[in-house]
C-alpha cells in the first residue's frame, strides 16, 4: 500500500465501511493495529480504534497526521476496571505487569471489558470488527449484531501455521529430551525445531494454556484472519494458511 503522501482524504463516498480496531493493550500489539487502522482510513474506511485513556493520548499522537490529511480515523475508549480484579492504577497496560498472578488478573480485567465494548457496538454500529487474537470474547459479541469478528495476531502465515500445526499434532512429546530436534508435521520446508523453543505454556499445562486453548477456539468460530504479511513473501505457507489448515486470511 502507498504512503501516506501519496493520497489525501478529500475525496468523499456515499457509504462508508465502519471498522473497529480493538488491539490488545501492550506496544507490540497496538502498534501494527494502529498502523492497519490508518491503511484502512487512507483507502477510504472510517477506522475507529478502541484504546483505554492511558494508551489514548499515544493512539492521538499516531494517528495525528492521518487526521491531517483529512482521513476518517478516530478513538474511542474503555476504562479498565483493575480495582475490581485487584491491581493497582497504575497497572494500565500488560508492560506494566510485573509477575504471573498480576498478569492472570490483568487479563481477568481485559475481559470484563465485555460490556464497555458491546455498548459501543451499539452506539457506534461498525460493520466489522478487527480484534486482537488476546480478546477471544468479542467473537461472541459481534454475530449480536450482525457483524464479523477478523482476528489479527500481528504476525505471519509461516508463523501462525507452525504454531498450530505443533498444537494439532504435538511433535514435541514425541522427543526424549528438550533439546532433540523434531520437524514440525504437515508443514511446508521441514522446519525443525527444539522442545526448549516451544514457549512454557506448549511445552506443560499453565494457566495461560486454558485461555491460549480459548484464544484457538475462537478463532475457529470468528469470519477469518488478518494477517500482517503479503502474499509475495510467503506464497507456500499462506497457501498452506488456507488450503490445508482450511483457515480464511486476508493479507
Amino acid at each position: 500500500m502507498g504512503s501516506e503522501g501519496e493520497m489525501n482524504g478529500t475525496s468523499s463516498t456515499t457509504s462508508k465501511i465502519h471498522i473497529f480496531f480493538f488491539p490488545f493493550m501492550t506496544p507490540g500489539h497496538m502498534i501494527p493495529m494502529i498502523d492497519m487502522a490508518k491503511l484502512f482510513a487512507m483507502r477510504g474506511v472510517k477506522s475507529t480504534l478502541l484504546a483505554t485513556p492511558h494508551d489514548e493520548p499515544l493512539f492521538f499522537r499516531s494517528i495525528d497526521r492521518t487526521q491531517k490529511l483529512g482521513f476518517d480515523i478516530g478513538v474511542v475508549t474503555m476504562k479498565l476496571p483493575l480495582q475490581e480484579v485487584g491491581l493497582p492504577e497504575y497497572c494500565q497496560n500488560l508492560h506494566l505487569v510485573t509477575s504471573p498472578d498480576m498478569r492472570r488478573k490483568y487479563l481477568m480485567a481485559v475481559r470484563m471489558l465485555d460490556k464497555q465494548f458491546e455498548k459501543l457496538v451499539e452506539e457506534h454500529h461498525p460493520n466489522c470488527v478487527i480484534s486482537d487474537m488476546f480478546l477471544p470474547w468479542t467473537t461472541d459479541i459481534a454475530p449480536k449484531y450482525g457483524i464479523p469478528r477478523l482476528i489479527f495476531h500481528g504476525t505471519s502465515h509461516f508463523s501462525m501455521g507452525a504454531t498450530e500445526c505443533v498444537r494439532l499434532y504435538k511433535p514435541h512429546a514425541d522427543v526424549s529430551s528438550d533439546s532433540e530436534c523434531f520437524l514440525i508435521p504437515n508443514f511446508p520446508g521441514e522446519i525443525a525445531m527444539t522442545r526448549a523453543q516451544l514457549p512454557d505454556f506448549v511445552r506443560e499445562e499453565t494457566e495461560f494454556t486454558k485461555f491460549y486453548i480459548e484464544v484457538k477456539e475462537s478463532e475457529l468460530r470468528s469470519y477469518g484472519v488478518v494477517v500482517n504479511s503479503f502474499y509475495e513473501l510467503e506464497p507456500a505457507y499462506a497457501d498452506h494458511y488456507g488450503d490445508v489448515l482450511g483457515r480464511r486470511s486476508w493479507r
